[in-house]
């Protein structure tokens, strides 16, 4: 979602604390580009909320009373409608196992608590611009741990035929947490290019954002904990 042009960037706090609520609320709404349109305080009424306000990002905590933030994002991804809502998932662990049942229920990414304001504002903008923010500090350690424990899928490969040996090869290095320009020097491609070969793998693998393409690399096998 491209938000240019188009005014503030629309924010939908979801969290069972008011008190981190209403920090974030002061944070957002002293900037111009962006506009807290609703808050709240379960899973249940983040989705009441995201089918009423259509914010373009939502800013989810996973542990919520009643339905918590992985049911709530999968509700808001899979209702007709809100197909361009962003949810960004909030977690106070690194190790929160759940990150990577929300990645696989459509979360565009993830940001530990604690990040700074400017780190918060960062984020935001770059979800809501489309883009997928995974916290470079925990990402792959976070989804090699939990696809570790898990067995690839025999259909790995099958999955994997429909791509070009190009995408396969776009694909492990974002699966890796490459961005696009450390790809296009790996491979010597410029961004743009390899921007192009991102997208029609996504399309290939039903691949909602660039999050999704991290979790379907390791899925398949295509990357390997540790790698």
């Amino acid at each position: 979602m491209d938000t240019s042009g188009t005014g503030p960037i629309k924010v939908l706090l979801a969290d069972d604390e008011r008190l981190v609520r209403s920090g974030f609320s002061v944070l957002l709404d002293v900037q111009d580009d962006i506009d807290v349109v609703g808050e709240a305080a379960t899973g249940a009424a983040a989705v009441e909320q995201a089918r009423e306000r259509r914010p373009d990002v939502v800013l989810m905590d996973i542990r919520m009373p009643h339905m918590d933030g992985i049911e709530a994002t999968r509700a808001i991804i899979n209702t007709r409608g809100l197909e361009d809502v962003r949810v960004l998932i909030l977690t106070t662990y690194e190790t929160d196992e759940y990150v990577f049942e929300a990645l696989q229920a459509g979360a565009s990414g993830f940001l530990l608590k604690d990040a700074g304001p400017a780190e918060l504002l960062h984020a935001i903008r770059v979800v809501a611009a489309g883009d997928a923010l995974l916290a470079p500090r925990i990402t792959r350690r976070l989804i090699a741990q939990f696809t570790a424990t898990r067995t690839v899928s025999q259909t790995g490969a099958d999955r994997l035929a429909v791509l070009t040996q190009r995408e396969r090869e776009v694909l492990t290095f974002v699966g890796q947490g490459k961005n696009n320009d450390q790809i296009g020097s790996e491979l010597f491609l410029s961004p743009a290019t390899v921007r192009t070969h991102v997208s029609h793998a996504m399309g290939k693998l039903g691949a909602r954002d660039r999050a999704q393409l991290v979790v379907i690399a390791y899925q398949t096998g295509l990357v390997h904990p540790g790698a």
